[in-house]
């Protein structure tokens, strides 16, 4: 019984998970396991593979070889369900304000808790009538994260969720993210903004050149370097 709680907690599983673009390898042969409960930073350079994994995670890409698993299955319909994906491109109608934006999603998704999303249109000031087009890249990346945070799945991917925002935006960003995912579900931050996250991360993953580096709980990393994830981080990646 305890194996199979602990393969159920298992919901981002790859083994030997290569994908290759013509004859540049963007991931050679990982095997990484993340599990409930967790904040994981997905951390490295531009070109590393981050954004590589997240698109395979959300079948937006198929792997060259190997497999990869959601919550026990190969990503497709099911697994659609339960991550609540936000990419770092725009992918919102430009044409919608906030509020209709919202609509769009309870919609769309059956776990929207519409409710939440209207509190943080709220408190990050979001503009009730200006259509998204008109909306600043921070505004829109704030819009984005809150559509994206309320929903109740069970894996958030966010690809690099605090890029476009200012600095005092990314405190309360990072205190949504804390503050609404359930406590068995998985949130993945792929970022290189890594001094910004580091205080609401459980595990780092550091990826270079397609490889797994290191991925290790952040207290037992910070314990054994002396050093701040950021500070290691630049040691890892120094030119």
């Amino acid at each position: 019984m305890e194996e199979m709680n602990t393969q159920r907690d298992e919901l981002l599983v790859c083994r030997n998970l290569t994908k290759q673009y013509g004859k540049v390898t963007a991931l050679d042969g990982i095997d990484l396991t993340l599990k409930g409960g967790r904040i994981v930073g997905l951390l490295g350079p531009n070109g590393s593979g981050k954004t590589t994994l997240i698109k395979l995670s959300n079948r937006l890409l198929q792997p060259t070889s190997g497999e990869i698993l959601i919550d026990g299955k190969k990503p497709g319909v099911e697994s659609k369900r339960v991550i609540a994906y936000l990419p770092d491109k725009d992918f919102l109608p430009d044409w919608m304000t906030a509020p209709k934006l919202t609509e769009f999603y309870a919609d769309f998704y059956a776990d929207f808790d519409m409710d939440k999303a209207l509190q943080m249109l709220e408190e990050l000031d979001i503009p009730r009538k200006m259509i998204y087009k008109k909306m600043s890249k921070g505004t829109k990346e704030k819009v984005q994260l809150i559509l994206t945070m309320s929903r109740r799945a069970k894996i958030y991917l966010l690809d690099e969720p605090i890029a476009g925002v200012d600095p005092a935006a990314r405190d309360y960003i990072l205190k949504t993210i804390i503050g609404n995912y359930a406590p068995d579900s998985l949130v993945v931050i792929s970022t290189h903004l890594i001094a910004d996250v580091e205080p609401v991360l459980d595990e780092a993953v550091f990826i270079k050149n397609g490889h797994i580096v290191l991925h290790r709980n952040t207290d037992d990393l910070r314990d054994e370097t002396g050093m701040s994830i950021d500070g290691y981080f630049r040691e890892v990646f120094k030119c």
